[in-house]
């Protein structure tokens, strides 16, 4: 019996780097393996196999157990203070010392804040009756229409600042409850942040961290600051960037693919080498299912002109591109997600460890950046959400 066309063809699998794989789990740990599986695209199959890998490979004592239960509670009243203390320096909308005002007064600011604390936690650092909290409420309730509306408006509001953790502001929350079926305009959408005291996660200067300086052949500017692309593996951007830990620096290396802004590859460590670069080079070629014929471009750090990167563009049949001596400009869309990751999910955070940056930034790119944060170079639409919609 001849096989049939389907039984003929090759299946296609997705290579995933050990460092990716370690994240997953992690993430699995935190939030479970099906919600994690769910939001990485990925089988929950897939992350027990990878569990079960690694259980195999650990030896855990009695001891080992009990430390990591007492490293969980630890955590857990850890995470408990860290929330009192992120009630106590929430603001009020004009700035003043809500928490020594009058009961209403602390009602209210419970009531703005309940999206992101639980009701209970408030009430005990602020020094109020859960009861009384509630009595407030409902005298509330009788208000006039319009306030009633607000209040509407402030919680799903709210509900869409937290989900987005602080990170989006009027013009992209606007378009989210939107997506939702709210129609709200920026001007309303605005006028509730305010009301709330909900600010977006202000801006800061950061500075390049390659090194440029040395004897190593550099490539020609195949890109010349053209950063569109017609279709996904034509162009890929590529650069590394510092965060700064309790325990010292953890260098970022990405490569992004111009066509939808996603981040295809990324790779992290203590140390600033040429293994970095090529690690988030390797993750990048099995995610996008071995390509050839990319432009991939990137400054003219050592790292990207040593020979083991070199060879590895070379080996998969890749352009090497390389911006100009000291321009910036040649490499913007990096320096632009750079910007992003820094402002969104690191400044105003303390990171104790190198592991919990690690897992920051994971979830930032896998989680938020990649599959949610809406990006204006892409008519405002997540980088996954824009290549369904294109390639579909």
């Amino acid at each position: 019996m001849a096989r049939s066309t389907t039984s003929m063809k090759k299946k296609s699998y997705t290579r995933y780097s050990d460092a990716y794989r370690q994240e997953a789990l992690a993430l699995a740990d935190r939030i479970g393996v099906a919600a994690a599986a769910r939001e990485l695209g990925i089988h929950s199959s897939q992350l027990y196999q990878w569990r079960s890998k690694v259980q195999q490979q650990q030896d855990t004592s009695g001891r080992e157990r009990s430390l990591a239960e007492e490293n969980a509670r630890l955590k857990r009243q850890l995470a408990e203070a860290n929330e009192e203390l992120a009630i106590t320096k929430r603001p009020r909308p004009d700035g003043g010392p809500e928490l020594r005002e009058e009961p209403e007064v602390k009602y209210a600011f419970i009531h703005r804040h309940r999206q992101a604390f639980s009701v209970q936690r408030m009430c005990h650092v602020i020094g109020v009756a859960r009861s009384g909290y509630y009595a407030w409420r409902q005298r509330e309730g009788a208000t006039s229409p319009k306030r009633s509306q607000q209040a509407i408006i402030d919680q799903r509001v709210a509900k869409a600042y937290h989900q987005r953790k602080g990170r989006s502001g009027a013009p992209r929350l606007t378009l989210d409850l939107r997506d939702d079926g709210m129609p709200i305009n920026r001007k309303t959408m605005a006028a509730s942040l305010q009301r709330q005291g909900l600010r977006a996660k202000a801006a800061r200067k950061f500075k390049a961290t390659t090194n440029s300086r040395h004897s190593l052949p550099v490539a020609p500017n195949l890109l010349e600051q053209n950063f569109m692309a017609s279709a996904p593996n034509q162009k890929w951007v590529g650069d590394i960037t510092y965060l700064a830990t309790g325990e010292g620096w953890l260098y970022l290396a990405v490569l992004i693919d111009l066509y939808s802004r996603k981040v295809v590859g990324w790779a992290m460590s203590e140390r600033m080498t040429a293994d970095l670069v090529c690690d988030a080079l390797q993750m990048a070629l099995w995610k996008r299912k071995m390509p050839k014929g990319v432009i991939v471009h990137s400054d003219r750090g050592s790292q990207y002109c040593s020979m083991l990167y070199q060879s590895l563009l070379t080996r998969h049949e890749l352009k090497c591109s390389m911006s100009a001596k000291g321009n910036c400009y040649d490499n913007a869309c990096a320096e632009s997600f750079f910007h992003s990751l820094k402002v969104e999910a690191i400044y105003g955070e303390q990171f104790k460890t190198r592991d919990v940056m690690r897992s920051q930034v994971f979830e930032y790119i896998e989680l938020d950046y990649n599959k949610q944060r809406r990006h204006s170079a892409i008519g405002m639409i997540s980088p996954e959400a824009f290549e369904a919609r294109m390639i579909a």
